[in-house]
């Protein structure tokens, strides 16, 4: 049991990433908020008495903007249950160990990636 405590992060540290965790998925929330406000907008930029071609130009690109804002929603999505899920593992006292090594992830590494399960070491296996 000594060997599990050693292989964890300190209860003070867990609440501390924790609290990193929760401002990233509010500001997470907030843009994705901004994405779907973004692709919900179907202003028309005053367009209605321009030529048939700016018009089938300006159509193509509220497309393709959808399309990308749609995608952009997507990955912030998954981004958010992510981190909701390393919320998860603080609770259980498994935040910060790597799922293929067992060791522990590198404080600098969790800070930057908060929602991240491997370690440099472990990513690099994959390669």
């Amino acid at each position: 049991m000594a060997k599990d405590s050693i292989n964890r992060y300190s209860d003070k540290d867990l609440e501390e990433f924790k609290e990193l965790i929760n401002e990233k998925i509010d500001k997470a929330k907030h843009d994705l908020e901004l994405i779907k406000s973004a692709y919900m907008n179907d202003h028309n930029n005053g367009t209605e008495d321009t030529s048939p071609t700016f018009k089938a130009f300006d159509e193509g690109s509220a497309v393709m903007s959808k399309e990308s804002n749609s995608a952009l929603a997507i990955r912030q999505e998954k981004f958010i249950r992510d981190l909701k899920n390393a919320i998860i593992r603080i609770e259980n006292k498994t935040y910060g160990v790597c799922r293929v090594t067992g060791k522990l992830i590198n404080k600098e590494r969790l800070k930057l990636v908060p929602h991240a399960t491997l370690s440099i070491e472990a990513k690099n296996m994959q390669k």
